[in-house]
């Protein structure tokens, strides 16, 4: 097994615990606030939110691992990609569901610190791809 490979590994469970977790907190925001005050909607709102986009930076991180492996990508700029798709999958969404489930108001500034970091992401990621190795 190669470097690469065993690191794709790691890549692929980092992936698949974060959409699990984008799951699992979806199924709460639909059944676990009462939605019939202005706080239990807008908590359902906000995990709603991180949920979505927590999927879909797991399956960004999974793409940028299927991609790697057919060298259509740079290998040093597809890492910084998945670096920051995870950074961001941390910050946006985790400061969405500490906000629904009552932390404090500043995890709000936390929020666009995870979006601007998934942004640089993609931004990253088209780099990898325009800057990909030379065919063999």
């Amino acid at each position: 097994m190669t470097s690469k490979s065993a690191g794709a590994g790691g890549w692929i469970v980092v992936a698949a615990l974060s959409g699990a977790l984008s799951i699992a907190v979806g199924a709460f925001a639909a059944h676990g606030f009462d939605v019939s005050t202005p706080a239990g909607l807008k908590a359902r709102e906000w995990l709603q939110t991180g949920s979505h986009y927590e999927m879909i930076h797991a399956l960004a991180i999974l793409a940028v691992v299927v991609l790697s492996r057919g060298a259509r990508l740079n290998d040093r700029l597809a890492l910084v990609a998945q670096c920051l798709f995870l950074a961001g999958s941390v910050l946006f969404p985790g400061a969405l569901y500490a906000l629904a489930f009552g932390g404090p108001r500043w995890f709000g500034a936390v929020a666009p610190i995870g979006g601007t970091a998934l942004i640089l992401g993609w931004a990253c990621l088209a780099l990898a791809a325009v800057m990909k190795p030379a065919a063999d």
